[in-house]
């Protein structure tokens, strides 16, 4: 067995295809009008369809799951979604722990969006404040080897 594709059901497919095009910036690569394929693996499908699939009602905005991405140019990205209309947030941009920042907001259809500094980049800051390839491992709970090829 493969894993394909992640698909989310939406109640309206243009606005849906909109936010994902120019909020997050995937391309739709098949448009079948109910069911459409983008890139990244995310694939979106129409409430009513979908209803007609599974013979049950659809529900929205559980907070048990998230689509996460990962942003090389994550400060642009921030600046960017802070001149948006209409994005709503789960929270304010954090730091995690192991010394990401991440930021998490919801889709029109309220499933959970989370934005994630590009872990390299994360890497690359703690090189320049000075820590050791050792420190940096612990910091980001990560093994010495990954630290390294986050060097590269």
């Amino acid at each position: 067995m493969k894993m394909k594709t992640c698909m989310l059901v939406v109640k309206d497919m243009e606005k849906a295809k909109a936010f994902y095009t120019k909020v997050i910036g995937l391309r739709a690569l098949v448009d079948l009008g109910e069911h459409v394929v983008l890139s990244g693996g995310l694939a979106l499908q129409t409430e009513e369809s979908w209803k007609g699939f599974i013979n049950q009602e659809v529900t929205y905005q559980g907070k048990d799951t998230e689509i996460y991405f990962e942003e090389d140019q994550f400060d642009d990205c921030l600046e960017k979604l802070q001149g948006m209309d209409g994005i709503h947030y789960v929270h304010p941009l954090m730091e995690c722990d192991w010394g990401q920042r991440v930021i998490r907001f919801y889709d029109p259809d309220g499933h959970i969006i989370e934005v994630g500094e590009n872990m390299k980049t994360v890497c690359q800051r703690f090189v320049a404040m000075g820590l050791s390839d050792e420190e940096i491992a612990e910091r980001m709970s990560i093994p010495l080897r990954a630290v390294k090829n986050y060097k590269r």
